[in-house]
């Protein structure tokens, strides 16, 4: 089922213009978001082809069915309690039968979580990007070997540096495991490629260093210590580096890379505006979604503000959240009996009457 095929059917029970638009932090390359509710048809609703949301390619047109958009709405998820708190003059359509769906019924304290926990993990992506930013990878990957180091006296160099010092090749050396001594070997080295030693590392790509058969009385040239913990944590961030390289948005990160500030500034206004929502909701019980603050969020968005000074802001606000929701007078959550009758009495007429 597509957007075309809701709309061809008289299926769209809500319509709205949300985002930035609604929020009122638009700017003239704005997209238009469009959000809104559905009900399937009868034979679908009824049958097995339930269908709880549909959107287009690029996910800018949601619409969510009728049933699905109350069970978010109970769960207080800001998307949607969003949806429902549109300003009168960005919704585009409204069926009569969604003024029974109110919003001052679906407000509660779960808004904590919801809320201020969803910018919670859009603050720990950010400190992920700043960290990204601040610290690019070559693309050219390091092997286990650039995280094995040779003990020299009282130090440790780098196996590299090692074998280049001694005019040794990796591929000659020979490793033996020591007891009780975990990333720890005895190294030796085969002069005349004789003894079918396997090397300190067989291919590039190996996670692991490879032990050889080491005849007895051969002359040991020193102790190899792998960071093999080390290895795989960089791997993990190698490859998270260049998958964000690959998806990132480059004009949001052109925009980042001007303004220097190291950090995705659309990302942290957005985050900034949602944990001052929750505080709104936990201190007046009521959700406005056209933000006070239009020229403080818009000076993040452009990255006037240092992240460290941004991170703050999200700390204070972060406690004042959990100051109001000890005070609160929301209900610790929605009233779901309530919700489900009035889900139960919007299908019964929208099905009736067909």
């Amino acid at each position: 089922m597509t957007i075309q095929d809701l709309k061809s059917q008289n299926l769209i029970l809500f319509e709205v213009i949300s985002g930035s638009k609604s929020f009122g932090l638009n700017a003239p390359t704005s997209d238009t978001d469009i959000k809104g509710v559905y009900y399937l048809p009868k034979d679908k609703f009824f049958g097995l082809d339930y269908i709880p949301q549909v959107a287009n390619e690029t996910n800018d047109e949601v619409y969510y069915e009728i049933g699905r958009f109350v069970e978010l709405l109970l769960k207080n998820n800001p998307n949607i309690l969003e949806i429902l708190a549109s300003p009168e003059d960005y919704i585009l359509y409204k069926h009569p039968l969604m003024d029974n769906l109110k919003i001052e019924d679906f407000l509660s304290k779960l808004c904590k979580d919801s809320f201020a926990g969803y910018a919670v993990t859009q603050i720990k992506k950010a400190r992920g990007l700043n960290k990204k930013i601040v610290n690019p990878l070559p693309k050219e990957k390091k092997s286990l070997l650039d995280f094995c180091y040779v003990l020299k006296g009282y130090e440790t160099v780098s196996a590299n540096t090692f074998l280049e010092e001694n005019n040794l090749n990796q591929e000659q050396c020979g490793l033996v495991n020591l007891s009780n001594s975990k990333g720890m070997f005895a190294l030796f080295y085969d002069e005349n490629k004789t003894l079918g030693y396997k090397g300190i590392i067989q291919k590039e790509n190996s996670n692991e260093v490879s032990v050889s058969s080491i005849p007895k009385n051969e002359k040991l040239i020193g102790y190899l210590s792998c960071n093999q913990d080390g290895y795989s944590k960089y791997c993990k961030e190698y490859t998270e580096y260049w998958s964000w390289i690959d998806k990132r948005n480059e004009d949001r990160y052109n925009t980042n890379q001007q303004h220097g500030k190291n950090y995705d500034s659309k990302n942290m206004m957005h985050t900034i505006r949602l944990l001052q929502t929750a505080e709104k909701i936990l201190s007046t019980g009521k959700l406005n979604i056209r933000v006070p603050n239009r020229d403080e969020l818009l000076d993040i968005k452009a990255g006037n503000k240092e992240y460290d000074d941004l991170l703050q802001m999200a700390d204070d606000l972060i406690d004042s959240i959990e100051n109001h929701y000890q005070t609160s007078t929301l209900p610790e959550k929605p009233d779901e009996g309530k919700a489900i009758q009035t889900l139960i009495k919007i299908r019964e007429e929208l099905y009736n009457s067909k």
